[in-house]
């Protein structure tokens, strides 16, 4: 039987933590952040979680090896 595969830009886009909560990064992160205040670019560090049952079933599905 051959072996399950992973989504791998699904992958590098979410985290699944052992409770199977879906994390994601938030975005603009990349560039124009020196004009954010410290306040906002500190939040901008903080992984973010879904909410919407039925897009965190579907990421688990494409992330099986996780």
């Amino acid at each position: 039987m051959p072996k399950i595969k992973n989504h791998k830009a699904t992958a590098k886009r979410f985290i699944i933590t052992k409770t199977k909560k879906v994390l994601k990064r938030k975005c603009g992160q990349d560039h124009f952040n020196a004009r954010e205040t410290g306040v906002t670019r500190r939040n901008k560090r903080r992984d973010i979680t879904f909410s919407n049952k039925k897009d965190c079933q579907n990421i688990i599905n494409l992330i099986p090896n996780f």
